[in-house]
């Protein structure tokens, strides 16, 4: 019965279990086996960075120019190969065609990830997270409030052994109610998924490969990246970060954006907000039949009156709105996994901007996500060679590639 073995791949894997099933008469030289190897050992090519930067990018043009001026020359003085990542979130201002020149000048550490819609922050960096190389990964906002120059400290940190590290900003430059709601909600997250991040609104933080991969193997429509990568870290710490005002642009997270991001937070990584209610059930049922049994004994020995109806009301109103937040807080959990259950795609990407071979290219997507590592994508088509007109290939494949002038 003919087999076939795959065998490609720097880490010589399919090698190795071929002369193992010989050495055991499992496999004779002119039979061949099908295998296919799962995302966890994937063979990576050994040119790979060993860094990768994502940066997730939305209506960003004011600002971008002044991250590439910061980001590249502190990248360079770390001395190790690199790439960046930029993931543009369907911004509906120039930051595509911005994006698009920068990997023109830098095409050898510069990729650009197009999505056709916009689809979030968190599944930005999991479709960055999805394409990046890198042995360790760094997560970096696009509007500088988290200086690059500080990217070093995190991989000094991993350095001493570490898989995972967070950031804990210095000194926090946000607005007053965002600094408090942030450490209420932080002391909160704690109790709840016992997940221990000092500062989890800063997405500024590194993860090494197996945490990526970990990640990556996750399929769930609504997620708090922090707290994922945390779950799967063996040994992670936390280092002080510098943080610096806006300068351009405005915040994308406004009270409702952070509300429900918290409510993902907390529905996503525990079942102790559901347990806490079961519990506060249970307690407002005894004290309900103890109060009954009083109105009883007291309607006995005083005899009927009606001066207790409006705390009657009171408490009806009361138990009332606390069935209400129950029913809420469990529609919660029903609607992510209804969510969950559909299957849809988490976002779908139009285009990948990256340097292919001797040439730059662009890899495009119809629909879906991006390839899980490991599958064949049927959609990725190879770049044609370049000619003296290349520029109409990258406009069919994302029209706000071009600035207004190329227009």
């Amino acid at each position: 019965m003919p087999f076939a073995l795959i065998t490609e791949g720097s880490c010589g894997l399919g090698r190795f279990i071929t002369n193992w099933l010989q050495t055991f008469h499992l496999l004779n030289n002119s039979s061949r086996i099908s295998l296919t190897l799962p995302c966890a050992v994937e063979c990576r090519p050994m040119n790979t960075p060993q860094l990768s930067v994502v940066i997730p990018v939305y209506n960003e043009e004011q600002g971008l120019q002044s991250l590439f001026d910061r980001l590249y020359p502190a990248l360079d003085k770390l001395g190790i190969a690199y790439e960046v990542v930029f993931i543009n979130d369907g911004s509906r201002d120039r930051s595509a065609a911005i994006l698009r020149e920068q990997f023109q000048k830098r095409p050898d550490v510069t990729r650009v990830i197009l999505f056709n819609g916009n689809f979030g922050q968190h599944m930005a960096i999991m479709a960055g997270f999805e394409q990046s190389r890198g042995q360790r990964v760094v997560t970096l906002d696009a509007d500088l409030q988290n200086p690059p120059e500080d990217i070093g400290l995190l991989l000094a940190k991993m350095d001493e052994g570490h898989d995972y590290v967070g950031s804990i900003r210095r000194q926090r430059s946000d607005s007053w109610w965002r600094h408090v709601a942030s450490k209420a909600m932080n002391g909160l997250r704690e109790r709840i998924t016992r997940i221990k991040m000092t500062d989890q609104g800063c997405m500024f933080r590194a993860y090494s490969r197996h945490i990526i991969d970990a990640v990556n193997s996750c399929k769930e429509v609504n997620t708090f990246i922090p707290a994922l990568a945390y779950s799967f870290a063996r040994n992670p710490a936390e280092v002080v970060v510098g943080h610096e005002e806006r300068t351009a642009g405005e915040s994308k997270y406004s009270l409702y954006s952070l509300i429900r991001l918290n409510f993902d937070l907390m529905t996503g990584f525990s079942l102790v907000p559901l347990q806490m209610f079961s519990m506060l059930g249970m307690l407002i049922s005894v004290f309900s039949a103890m109060f009954f049994v009083f109105l009883v004994v007291r309607r006995l020995i005083i005899g009927p009156e009606a001066e207790g109806l409006f705390t009657l009301f009171a408490l009806m109103f009361f138990l009332i709105g606390i069935a209400l937040f129950g029913i809420g807080l469990l529609g919660e959990y029903i609607g992510r996994i209804y969510q969950q259950v559909r299957h849809r795609p988490r976002y779908l990407v139009e285009a990948v901007l990256e340097k292919q071979g001797k040439g730059q290219g662009v890899r495009g997507k119809r629909q879906g996500t991006m390839p899980v590592a490991g599958e064949v994508d049927p959609f990725a088509v190879a770049a044609e060679p370049r000619k003296k007109k290349a520029k109409p290939a990258v406009a069919a494949a994302h029209p706000s590639l071009f600035s207004d002038a190329q227009e």
